[in-house]
């Protein structure tokens, strides 16, 4: 018996580890800024904005299948092609690099927060003597979070990562799904969200911009093909690329809206909504009992941690493939920017800030370098030197040409939403 349960969990590790590439995708789409923009937007507006979810799920997949075919096919990189493929190139690729470091980094300390504040609100259920908040307990967590995911940096190959964030991404989706079912809202509420429509209330379009922000992500289609190549991903493998873009969509679409599921039933129907994380932790409470409580605090801890992971990594991956179009994950430099990084990410831990405003704010700054990296990948996949018989077809050219109109729309009710904020 024990043998047949040893094989399962075996067959189950290889189905999970296939997603290969993906699992970074998800790693630098849900983090705590997608749980903070899903758990705030299912508060105030229920399930009216799962359209929004759904078409940034459904353009994530057509962005990371166009980066993933160019990659296999091409066996190059996206930041060093821009560089190389493109008149201004240099100045293009340098563009995308800060645009997307400085995305990642901005959200770097709300996630460090988030994440600590987490572990202490886990701390505060079985030990409720202690106090509701304490600062240098969150920043001393802070601290010792950051240390320990930069050990692993300094330990670790690409096949290390995959299977750490195998772990975090695999614990985040079942801590969710099951407090999804436990605060289950009504099924025509849930099916109504996906009929197009902008919320009329105060901040409404700040988040949908934020829900785009935070799906379509820049850095989870430029740092594709890097990965790819890390993990030595060739021609032979287009048809397993395409596979594990498919899969990682499909994860991204049930954890983001189980989420916003579970913050509609738990909050949306008392009218409560979260502006501070122990908000959402509280209320969840006295509604779904404390396992739940438990679970979803585990799924945000988990969130945190896939993101936190590759997030510091980005910024020396990036800089690499703009010198040499490779992977480069045990150089003095990949050391030193990721030190760098850690310590810019105590950032909100120090000043004490409330990590929600910065992450839903980052969100939406994440949807202005999106339209350039749309722009850039349809003029390579569809360079018919490069690509030859593998070039873009009619379904993915109409795909990225809508998803580039969606990423338009989205950028520009975002400066509006910003500009009525002023």
């Amino acid at each position: 018996m024990n043998n047949k349960k040893t094989t399962l969990l075996n067959r189950l590790w290889l189905i999970l580890l296939s997603v290969g590439p993906g699992i970074f995708c998800i790693g630098y789409t849900i983090g705590t800024g997608s749980v903070t923009a899903m758990v705030k937007a299912g508060s105030e507006y229920g399930m009216q904005l799962l359209w929004v979810l759904v078409l940034s799920v459904v353009f994530a997949g057509v962005l990371m299948e166009a980066y993933g075919r160019y990659a296999v096919v091409t066996g190059d990189t996206a930041i060093h092609s821009f560089r190389k493929k493109f008149k201004y190139g240099p100045a293009i690729a340098i563009a995308v690099i800060i645009g997307v470091v400085t995305g990642q980094l901005n959200s770097l300390s709300g996630i460090v927060g988030l994440s600590a504040n987490a572990i202490y609100e886990l701390i505060h259920v079985f030990l409720p003597n202690t106090s509701p908040e304490n600062y240098w307990a969150v920043l001393g967590i802070s601290i010792f979070i950051l240390i320990v995911l930069y050990g692993f940096l300094w330990i670790g190959k690409y096949s290390f990562f995959e299977k750490i964030l195998v772990i975090f991404v695999t614990l985040m989706g079942i801590c969710f799904i099951i407090s999804m079912f436990v605060v289950m809202p009504a099924q025509k509420d849930i099916l109504s969200g996906f009929i197009p429509s902008i919320p009329s209330k105060e901040g409404g379009k700040l988040m949908v911009a934020a829900f785009v922000g935070t799906t379509m992500a820049a850095p989870t289609f430029v740092v594709r093909p890097l990965l790819m190549k890390g993990k030595g991903w060739g021609i032979e493998n287009k048809n397993s690329q395409s596979k594990d873009a498919f899969i990682s969509a499909l994860l991204m679409f049930l954890i983001s809206a189980s989420i916003m599921i579970t913050a509609t039933g738990a909050l949306y129907y008392d009218g409560k909504v979260v502006d501070k994380v122990l908000d959402m932790i509280y209320t969840l409470e006295p509604v779904a009992g404390k396992f739940a409580l438990i679970l979803f605090v585990v799924g945000i801890l988990s969130a945190g941690l896939s993101s936190i992971f590759p997030i510091l990594m980005v910024a020396p991956l990036l800089i690499a493939d703009y010198n040499k179009g490779e992977l480069d994950t045990d150089s003095r430099q990949f050391k030193i920017i990721t030190g760098v990084a850690a310590l810019m990410g105590l950032v909100v831990p120090v000043l004490g800030a409330n990590p929600i405003a910065a992450q839903i704010a980052t969100q939406v700054a994440n949807v202005f370098i999106l339209p350039l990296v749309i722009i850039l990948i349809i003029f390579l996949i569809n360079n018919r030197k490069l690509m030859g018989a593998h070039r873009a077809g009619i379904a993915l050219n109409i795909g990225l040409i809508t998803s580039l109109i969606f990423a338009c729309f989205i950028a520009y009710n975002g400066v509006i939403a910003l500009l009525d904020l002023i």
